[in-house]
């Protein structure tokens, strides 16, 4: 411990050192010869004295080794021939295997941060979430059959367990999925080869057919300006995909651009009026944030107030929403957020919705970078 102490007392010196050297670059520049002198040789202090005993020190508590072991575990966990997933109380994904991958039809990357709950058919929902939490809480370890929103007449046998890693703060759940427990009889695709699922095909078909119909839009002449980007976008999007569709231009100070509702929609010249200062998700989203897919969502407030101070979601009887940043695909800044509602009765927003809406917002984007 002295030796750690000791080393960390002389990394603090280097640092206010090297604070002191960032403020001798407003010298004249004759007198930057020995600046630079004074420069190589805390380096040379660096590369000779503290970087050893940083070594020393690490190897003594084994966090070389500790590392390593790290590296291998988690090449291991990717690649597991079973679909497996460490998830939080919440079903939120920590990290998801290749194999995972392949089973729900979503990327790692992008299923990461997202519950995995959203995955399933609605009334499997609440049923993993409950059993994941009381894994959580130590109550053991629990199994459930559920069904994946892309395969939903196949059962998957969920099992659960809690285990604690080292790099985590808080317990988590080690999901392993077990694809095919609901067929008692040998499987078609065995004997006749892979049977199609046509409402997956029909589901993709309708993703593809808007997408295509957004790129055709964006692509058709005359753009006009940035606003009228929008408001050919909120068209497309409005009724076959959305039943809201608010956009707002610009990310700084985000302005309301575009307001289409149902036919006769209470509130809807308040949204317009709006300011998206007020809207939680659209400052978020504008400030660079990820996409939002929200299920009956529990923050009212989250899309602000309307005049007389009720919460615009549950005027709307909004039930899904998905609130996208525009910006391209090689990052940059937010050109705009797009806003969509669901209500009543009609079908939640899926992951595979948000992956194409998030697909067409990079679109949209480069079309107002283009027009700008």
């Amino acid at each position: 411990m002295a030796q750690a102490d000791e080393f960390g007392e002389d990394l603090a010196d280097f640092l206010r050192r090297l604070g002191e050297l960032r403020a001798a670059r407003t010298i004249p520049d004759g007198d930057l010869r020995a600046v630079l002198d004074t420069a190589l040789f805390e380096l040379g202090h660096v590369a000779e004295q503290l970087w050893p005993r940083y070594e020393q020190l690490a190897s003594e508590s084994g966090l070389f080794a500790g590392r390593q072991e790290e590296q291998l575990l988690r090449a291991v966990f990717q690649r597991l021939p079973l679909p497996v997933a460490l998830m939080d109380r919440d079903t939120v994904v920590r990290r998801m295997n290749f194999a995972a991958s392949g089973l729900t039809g979503v990327r790692a990357g992008y299923a990461t941060g997202r519950p995995l709950a959203g995955m399933l058919a609605h009334a499997d929902r609440a049923a993993l979430r409950s059993q994941t939490a009381a894994v959580a809480r130590g109550e053991g370890d629990r199994s459930v059959t559920v069904h994946l929103q892309q395969r939903p007449a196949d059962g998957v046998r969920a099992t659960l367990t809690a285990i604690r890693p080292g790099t985590e703060p808080h317990t988590v759940v080690l999901v392993v999925l077990q694809p095919g427990v609901s067929q008692r009889l040998p499987r078609p695709e065995r004997l006749y080869g892979p049977a199609p699922d046509l409402a997956e095909a029909t589901r993709n078909a309708a993703h593809l057919d808007l997408v295509d119909t957004m790129t055709t839009e964006l692509l058709s002449p005359p753009a006009g300006d940035r606003s009228a980007v929008l408001r050919r976008v909120a068209r497309v999007l409005h009724g076959r995909f959305a039943d809201w569709v608010v956009a707002d231009l610009g990310a700084r100070t985000p302005v309301r651009t575009e307001v289409l509702a149902p036919e006769g929609a209470a509130g809807a010249e308040d949204v317009v009026r709006q300011d998206p200062a007020t809207c939680p998700l659209v400052v978020e989203a504008a400030r660079g944030g990820s996409t939002a897919l929200q299920v009956r969502p529990e923050d009212p407030d989250a899309f602000g107030r309307d005049a007389n101070g009720t919460p615009v979601l549950v005027r709307a009887d909004v039930t899904s929403l998905l609130c996208v940043p525009l910006a391209g695909p090689e990052g940059g800044p937010v050109e705009g957020v797009l806003t969509l509602f669901r209500c009543g009765a009609r079908l939640a927003f899926s992951l595979a919705e948000a992956q194409v809406v998030d697909v067409m917002s990079r679109h949209i984007a480069l079309a107002l970078r283009r027009v700008g």
